[in-house]
């Protein structure tokens, strides 16, 4: 039987940690508030006996550089390179008082507010942070305050409730420092890692320890688990939710987002691979609802990784510009393009109707042109999940990078990604075909279905279109197995 967890306390110092009569094991770190006075009391607290006889030894000299000395270690180099793009979250949420006979309750179980707070990290100069999505979660205002003491205010972009990240624009006339991004890819058990956040509030505290484990799947409660998480012994305390865990290198490899209620230096992070996808995947849903390309692309979670054209629809801007599949892309507007988010990201400065200006390689050369994009219709916007539940009768969301990775470890098998099966319609072309909740589709009538973006593309071909009989293929118990459907006509009637 699972452990029952404990979601992280979102009220004030006043109100203490409520937990059920249940033990719980394990909350989410983030919006608590603290006292002023706590703080300042401990500031101004007297200096020990220990620290006074300190005065016996002669001071260091004023010519002596601190460049110099053997403390300007690498961990000291790590947090001065990305202490700069970590950010402070601030707020007031209201929640519902849990009981009527609650302590101090005296209005009959309404409303409230509370303070919260968290941490976040710059992705993109413009002002783009990503944190985790229970400290933005309700919060009506929410507050930044930058590295350099600036307060201002933030909205929220995107968000994944179930993968507990979130995308929120600050509001900045110049640009900001970004964290230096690295991979979770290659790390190792008992390398060392420092995280950054405010904890209770005391901005930017700098805490150090080890990779303990690799690939934990930590259960939050009946609806929610966090899956692939690093653990770690660094020292975690609320208002670290959504700060950057670094490695030796001063980049970041994980969200932090979880710590072990009763437990010492057991800690988790969600890695920056998949922290990469994740966001990617939200910001292309974001910028599909508010312009039309008319181009898919394929690309990697990391820098290097690439963006390349994988199709053109034949009656789009894109298409009339003559940009064809297999084009790489090296720059949108004034960005350079090296991965993925760095393509999502240029489309979401974007405005609809306005053309992109966008240079591409091609056969060894450079091309230069302007895509045109047209605004889209609310209303006439369907998600691919939809697409998906009415055409073959699933709900998916994406395997991340590092699971797709061991799956091809252990199967030997070089698949660029897939999509965990999350429903089955009863009576649909999955269902008849066997399609079980927790298979990883692979792909579809020869493509692949390694994103979101995927899978739409392909229900959306003017082939698929058609209704034909489809090869699919799925991993289930690390076996690969494939099966025919037939494809659902689009005027199908389902109810989603």
């Amino acid at each position: 039987m699972r452990p029952p967890i404990q979601s992280a306390p979102t009220d004030g110092p006043t109100s203490g940690r409520f937990r059920t009569a249940t033990t719980q094991w394990l909350r989410r770190i983030g919006t608590v508030g603290f006292a002023l006075s706590m703080m300042t009391a401990m500031e101004s607290s007297s200096v020990s006996a220990q620290d006074a006889s300190l005065a016996s030894f002669e001071p260091a000299t004023v010519s002596r550089h601190v460049t110099d000395s053997r403390r300007e270690t690498p961990t000291v180099l790590a947090v001065r390179r990305a202490s700069p793009s970590v950010v402070n979250l601030h707020g007031q949420k209201t929640i519902r008082n849990t009981a009527a006979g609650m302590a101090g309750a005296t209005d009959g179980g309404g409303f409230r507010q509370v303070n919260g707070m968290g941490t976040g990290v710059v992705i993109d100069p413009q002002g783009y942070v990503i944190t985790n999505y229970h400290v933005v979660e309700d919060v009506d205002n929410i507050r930044v305050t930058l590295h350099d003491g600036t307060v201002t205010s933030a909205e929220l972009i995107a968000a994944r409730p179930r993968n507990d990240l979130a995308l929120v624009k600050v509001d900045v006339d110049r640009e900001l420092p970004t964290v230096p991004r690295g991979t979770s890819s290659d790390l190792m058990v008992g390398e060392s890692v420092i995280a950054i956040g405010n904890a209770y509030g005391y901005v930017h505290t700098c805490t150090q320890g080890i990779i303990s484990a690799l690939h934990r799947d930590v259960p939050v409660n009946d609806t929610q688990d966090y899956e692939d998480l690093i653990q770690i012994s660094a020292g975690i305390n609320p208002g670290n939710s959504g700060g950057p865990l670094l490695n030796i290198d001063g980049e970041i490899i994980g969200v932090n987002v979880a710590v072990r209620v009763g437990a010492q230096q057991i800690a988790f992070a969600i890695p920056i691979d998949q922290v990469v996808e994740i966001v990617t995947s939200m910001i292309d849903q974001h910028n599909t609802q508010r312009l039309d390309t008319g181009l898919r692309t394929n690309g990697g979670p990391r820098d290097g990784d690439g963006i390349t054209i994988a199709h053109v629809s034949a009656s789009s801007p894109a298409a009339r510009e003559g940009l064809k599949p297999g084009d790489r892309v090296v720059r949108v507007g004034s960005r350079p393009v090296d991965d993925r988010l760095d393509y999502s990201l240029a489309l979401l400065q974007m405005q609809p109707g306005q053309p992109i200006p966008m240079a591409v390689e091609r056969d060894g050369g450079l091309l230069e042109l302007a895509v045109a994009t047209t605004p889209v219709d609310a209303s006439e916007t369907q998600q691919p999940s939809d697409t998906a539940w009415a055409v073959i009768g699933i709900r998916a969301k994406p395997v991340s990078q590092s699971t797709m990775n061991r799956l091809n470890s252990r199967m030997r098998t070089p698949y660029r990604g897939g999509l965990y099966i999350t429903a089955v319609r009863s009576g649909s072309a999955a269902a008849e075909q066997g399609i079980q909740v927790g298979d990883v589709l692979l792909g579809i009538h020869g493509w692949q279905t390694a994103s979101i973006s995927d899978l739409a593309g392909i229900l959306e071909h003017p082939e698929m279109k058609k209704g034909p009989r489809a090869k699919f293929y799925i991993v289930r118990r690390e076996q690969t197995l494939y099966g025919h459907f037939q494809l659902a006509s689009r005027d199908e009637n389902v109810r989603h």
